[in-house]
């Protein structure tokens, strides 16, 4: 009976140290990757920002805050790699240290209990080290689960923020602004039209009394004025030709 439970006790343990050890090392490479995609992320961020120095203002601008928010997100990403290193990780090692020490408490049991003393502590040996394996086992994946939720949870918050800002980029100004470096001549003509299409209902309608003569403004008496100048000099011009003949 002691012998069966003493293997029943060593199975147990190998099965853990083999399994355990295996998870720690794939967990491990795991936060390692998330590290370096950190890493590759702040290297992505800093590109983002000294290229949109280089661009027209409203593309510069949204660039430069998709650039905040993405490295916001990295952030987190370090809060993850280290909580998953702490979490998760470093319990799975420490399940090394408990299964030697699970085989040093099994031989001294052995060696210096008689064999009723020594079936009933391996009894208990084996419940206490099933129940900690359970209990930790739910624990650390819940740890992992937790910490991958909560990261998730704030990158979509991250990500909703950085693809609003580049959807706030205005195409249309940027590409005029673009223009008008191309053909810094035609500013003020192009200025001009844009002007005009931006007046409102009242300010065409009044432009459109002063073409036709009807507005009360002063810019149509004044056409109406150089106007009656222009006939009064043909007058002129037609009296002299008069005279001469």
């Amino acid at each position: 009976m002691r012998d069966a439970q003493t293997r029943q006790l060593q199975d147990a343990v190998t099965n853990v140290e083999k399994h355990f050890g295996e998870l720690c090392q794939i967990f491990a490479a795991y936060v390692r990757k998330t590290a370096r995609l950190r890493d590759k992320a702040d290297l992505l961020v800093n590109e983002i920002n000294v290229y949109a120095s280089t661009e027209t203002p409203n593309l510069k601008q949204g660039l430069k805050n998709f650039a905040d928010e993405f490295a916001k997100l990295q952030d987190y990403r370090q809060a993850e790699v280290e909580r998953l290193e702490a979490k998760v990780v470093e319990p799975l090692k420490a399940y090394g240290t408990i299964v030697k020490m699970k085989r040093a408490e099994t031989e001294l049991q052995r060696a210096t209990m008689d064999a009723t003393r020594t079936t009933r502590h391996l009894e208990e040996t084996i419940d206490n080290f099933e129940k900690q394996k359970i209990k930790d086992i739910k624990n650390i994946f819940s740890e992992f689960i937790t910490i991958e939720m909560l990261f998730h949870g704030k990158a979509l918050e991250v990500y909703t923020a950085a693809y609003q800002n580049i959807q706030k980029i205005d195409e249309d100004e940027d590409l005029e602004v673009f223009r008008n470096s191309l053909y810094p001549q035609d500013y003020s003509s192009r200025l001009d039209i844009v002007r005009a299409n931006s007046k409102s209902p009242l300010q065409r309608s009044l432009s459109a009394k002063c073409v036709s003569g009807t507005g009360q403004i002063p810019t149509c008496r004044l056409k109406k004025d150089q106007q009656a100048d222009d006939d009064d000099k043909d007058d002129e011009d037609l009296d002299v030709t008069e005279d001469e003949n």
